[in-house]
């Protein structure tokens, strides 16, 4: 969990440490702040397989009030597919047989065949339901045989493409220990495998993840960091109204160093502490996730948009080494980075059509 909190600032108007930045970087940022409103025009569909996956995992309901409540959740999700133009793969919600393969089997196949499909869409894996933790191996319930943490890191350690897992279940936490690696995006539920009582995050994430009022920095999208935000808020509303102590705090890890940082860690969207070993805070690959995309981002190229995305962490992690580099070289490595982020705008707004 990241300590040491600082005030926030907007990633582009200023240095962190202080001080402006220089004329060619102050023209990129107008490049930056222009171009994006400018195209509007959504792209017609490419034959190149670019579109998420969904992978909807529903595990066993237990009570029936809370069987509803993963229905509720696993109905906003294939809302949001169909919003997204997803490929949408579910599990869990049709009637269960005895002839036919467990849940688990079915998820470890789904997993194999996605991951052998050429694709450079992201895939979504989403867990709706219980855990449980024996204070070694945590487990995601199923519909017969349960899935482990360690099960579940060893079928996703050949995925090369971007990955967001998010596990909704009490008793979560472990997983993101697993689980957490480069070009991936974990979020759990609770904050401990010690958190065993039902979670309300789930529902709360689920019907924030394509809802514009959890967009807080209002670029007409809503990433999975701010639906991440929005529901965990709300899980601390409920809380609080409800005069009872919290039994869940959700986190989230997208930089790889397995730790997670909770909502609380968070000042609009920008994280409000250090990493562990220089790496950049949490949240910035989550900001640039979106399930839905707005016209402006739709209007971009699927390269752009990886293009963009990587400039985007190479700044977050020149910045994290600013004390470290002489000041020279850290603006002109800054304002190279700049200059190349707008650049990807400029070529966007000029090779777009207009209405």
């Amino acid at each position: 969990m990241h300590r040491n909190p600082t005030k926030p600032h907007h990633p582009f108007s200023r240095d962190p440490k202080g001080g402006a930045l220089p004329c060619l970087a102050i023209i990129a940022l107008l490049l930056i702040t222009t171009f994006p409103s400018s195209a509007q025009t959504r792209p017609s569909t490419s034959a190149t397989d670019d579109h998420p996956t969904i992978l909807l995992v529903v595990g066993a309901p237990g009570e029936p009030e809370f069987g509803r409540e993963f229905e509720k959740a696993a109905d906003h999700w294939t809302q949001a597919a169909k919003l997204a133009s997803a490929h949408l793969i579910q599990i869990g919600r049709d009637e269960s047989s005895s002839n036919a393969p467990t849940d688990k089997d079915r998820l470890k196949q789904s997993l194999a065949t996605e991951l052998q499909r050429p694709s450079t869409g992201a895939l979504w894996l989403v867990l709706i339901g219980h855990g449980t933790f024996d204070g070694k191996e945590a487990k995601f319930n199923l519909r017969g045989p349960d899935v482990s943490d360690q099960e579940l890191a060893q079928w996703l350690e050949p995925c090369k493409r971007p990955l967001a897992v998010l596990d909704c279940s009490s008793s979560s936490a472990p997983f993101l220990n697993k689980l957490s690696g480069p070009n991936r995006i974990v979020v759990t539920a609770t904050q401990s495998g010690h958190e065993l009582q039902y979670s309300r995050f789930g529902v709360y994430l689920a019907a924030d993840i394509a809802d514009p009022a959890a967009d807080l920095d209002k670029d007409g999208q809503t990433s999975l960091l701010e639906a991440f935000l929005a529901a965990s808020h709300q899980v601390e509303s409920f809380y609080k109204e409800q005069g009872r102590l919290a039994t869940e705090h959700a986190l989230l890890d997208d930089n790889g160093d397995a730790r997670g940082t909770p909502a609380t860690f968070f000042q609009g969207v920008r994280a409000t502490g250090a990493a562990r070993d220089g790496a950049t805070p949490d949240g910035l690959r989550a900001h640039q996730l979106n399930l839905v995309l707005s016209p402006a981002e739709a209007a971009m190229s699927p390269q752009a948009r990886a293009r963009r995305d990587d400039l985007e962490r190479q700044i977050e992690s020149l910045r994290a080494k600013k004390t470290t580099l002489p000041e020279p070289q850290y603006y002109n490595d800054l304002e190279k980075l700049l200059l190349q982020l707008a650049a990807i705008y400029d070529k966007t707004s000029t090779t777009q059509p207009h209405r």
